[in-house]
């Protein structure tokens, strides 16, 4: 797929989730880069829709924004604390593969 997934992590994100998918060629942002340390949801949320990103995070409060209809280009979750390192990477990996970046618009992907 030539319209790869592109990555925006929340705040709550490791930056290990970020080193381990750049390391695998995944583009990837984390808040701390974007200057975002304690923005709201909502403005992570625009940076990653205006950024054309996908948003991956472990705070369930993305699920309510979705839910509410907020315009997104997609969002990963997974509950914090519940899955290692290796095993949020591979399930980003895995989803990476499924779906492009238009696909994921609108979109929320548990792992």
């Amino acid at each position: 797929m030539s319209n790869v997934i592109r990555i925006h992590l929340d705040e709550n994100c490791d930056p290990r989730i970020a080193a381990g998918l750049r390391y695998r060629g995944i583009e990837v942002t984390t808040t701390l880069e974007a200057n975002l340390v304690a923005a709201s949801d909502e403005e992570q949320l625009e940076f990653a829709r205006v950024g054309n990103r996908v948003i991956f995070t472990g705070d369930a409060d993305f699920i309510r924004l979705h839910a509410a209809g907020v315009p997104h280009r997609g969002i990963i979750y997974s509950p914090m604390g519940r899955q290692s390192i290796g095993e949020i990477i591979t399930g980003i990996l895995l989803i990476s593969r499924v779906y492009d970046q238009d696909e994921m618009i609108g979109r929320l992907e548990f792992i």
